[in-house]
């Protein structure tokens, strides 16, 4: 599990709140920030019928967006302070309708690198009740260092 990973910043934690304050995306979700540990981080949004698509279900282009930015941050609580992170790869399988009235994204690295990263997403629907697993993302990332244009 990602306890066992290091942190190469010990600030690690509030480099990612600042920089996920920036997201105007995340924003415009209404997405929170709600846990931070090396090599984990979750995002959790609430339903909105502005993010659904025909049939209101949370449209899967805001499971990947939130998905993203939660494996994003994950693999970020990892690299060095001086880093920023992008994300060079994803891929999303869609389990089920994102049903719910509430949504936890959990990214969790698999495999932190010096220049690239391994990330694993699962984004939950909470329902009535229940949690329900609808979608998985594999997700590769790359640490940037020495951009002006990419900080944080």
């Amino acid at each position: 599990m990602s306890t066992a990973f290091q942190p190469k910043d010990p600030n690690y934690a509030e480099r990612v709140r600042a920089s996920f304050a920036l997201q105007g995306a995340m924003g415009t979700l209404g997405a929170t920030l709600a846990d931070v540990a090396p090599g984990r981080v979750v995002i959790t949004l609430p339903w909105a019928k502005h993010l659904t698509q025909q049939h209101g279900f949370l449209h899967a282009g805001m499971v990947s967006t939130a998905l993203d930015s939660a494996c994003g941050y994950a693999g970020f609580t990892l690299m060095p302070a001086d880093a920023a992170v992008l994300t060079i790869e994803f891929k999303i399988n869609l389990l089920a309708p994102a049903q719910g009235d509430n949504f936890r994204m959990v990214g969790t690295v698999i495999k932190p690198g010096r220049t690239v990263s391994v990330v694993e997403g699962q984004a939950f629907a909470l329902h009535q009740g229940r949690e329900k697993l609808v979608a998985t993302m594999g997700c590769t990332l790359m640490t940037v260092t020495g951009r002006d244009d990419v900080r944080g």
